[in-house]
C-alpha cells in the first residue's frame, strides 16, 4: 500500500517539472534598469532564503511570459474539486499574464518521512484582477469542503479542504490545505498552498502530498515573500 501511495506522490511530483528549463546569468542588473518580466524572474526564491536542509532544483526554473501552460476554459470559480491538489490548477485556471516558478526538495529524507518537495511561484496579473483571483481561490475552497476523487488507477480518495491565515503582511493571504485519505486509512496525505498578493502578483508556495508532515508551506512561503520583495524594492 505504501508503495502505491509513493507512486502517487511521484506522479504529482512529475508534474512540477514538466515543462522546466534551464537557468540564465545570476548577475543581475539593478531593479529599476530591468524589464518588468525579467524582475518577476529575479523575485523567485533563491538558496540562500532557504531553511537548512532544503534546496532549490535550479536546473527546473520554469518561466513563461502571455502563454502559461496549458489553459483550461474553465475559470478558477467552477474548476473541479480535484484540480486543488494539481501544481498547475493556478495557471490553467486563473490564466496570470506571466508565471514564474522554481522547485523545491528536501537534501535528505530518511526512513517514511516524505521530505518536502514542493514549488515556489509568482504569478502576475492584469490590473486588479490579483484581488479578484484570490477571492475566487477562497470561493472554491467554500464549494469544495469535502469531495471524493477517483486516481488513474481506479483507487477513490476522500478530501477534505480548509483555509487558514497565512499571517503575511500583504494586500492579503492565506492557505489552503488539502487532505486526501484513501479508503480503509485514515492517516491524511497532505498538500498545502501559500498564497500572499503583493498589488498584482500573487507569491505562490505549493507543498506535495506529505504524509504527518514535519514542516508546512510556511516554511518556504516567508523566505519566497522575502525574495520578491527583495527583488522588487526601489
Amino acid at each position: 500500500m505504501r508503495a502505491h501511495h509513493v507512486a502517487v506522490a511521484a506522479a504529482i511530483m512529475a508534474v512540477l517539472a514538466t515543462s522546466a528549463c534551464s537557468v540564465g546569468s545570476s548577475v543581475r542588473p539593478p531593479a529599476a534598469s530591468v524589464p518588468l518580466r525579467d524582475r518577476l524572474r529575479d523575485g523567485l526564491l533563491t538558496q540562500d532564503r532557504l531553511p537548512h536542509g532544503l534546496k532549490l532544483m535550479t536546473e527546473q526554473i520554469d518561466s513563461t511570459t502571455g502563454a502559461p501552460h496549458t489553459l483550461s476554459t474553465v475559470p478558477l470559480a467552477s474548476m473541479p474539486c480535484s484540480q486543488l491538489a494539481v501544481a498547475s490548477f493556478m495557471t490553467a485556471h486563473a490564466h496570470p499574464v506571466e508565471d514564474v516558478a522554481v522547485a523545491v526538495e528536501q537534501e535528505h529524507i530518511v526512513g517514511d518521512d516524505y521530505g518536502w518537495f514542493g514549488q515556489g511561484s509568482l504569478d502576475r496579473y492584469a490590473p486588479g484582477r490579483a484581488a479578484a483571483v484570490m477571492a475566487a481561490v477562497r470561493g472554491v475552497a467554500r464549494r469544495c469542503t469535502a469531495y471524493t476523487d477517483t486516481l488513474f488507477d481506479g483507487s477513490r480518495t476522500h478530501n477534505t479542504v480548509s483555509v487558514t491565515r497565512a499571517d503575511a503582511r500583504a494586500d492579503d493571504s492565506l492557505v489552503l490545505r488539502v487532505a486526501s485519505t484513501f479508503s480503509g486509512d485514515t492517516d491524511p496525505f497532505i498538500t498545502e498552498t501559500g498564497f500572499v498578493r503583493e498589488g498584482d502578483v500573487i507569491i505562490m508556495v505549493q507543498k506535495m502530498v506529505a504524509r504527518k508532515p514535519k514542516s508546512g508551506v510556511k516554511t518556504v512561503l516567508s523566505p519566497a515573500v522575502a525574495a520578491y520583495r527583495a527583488a522588487t524594492a526601489g
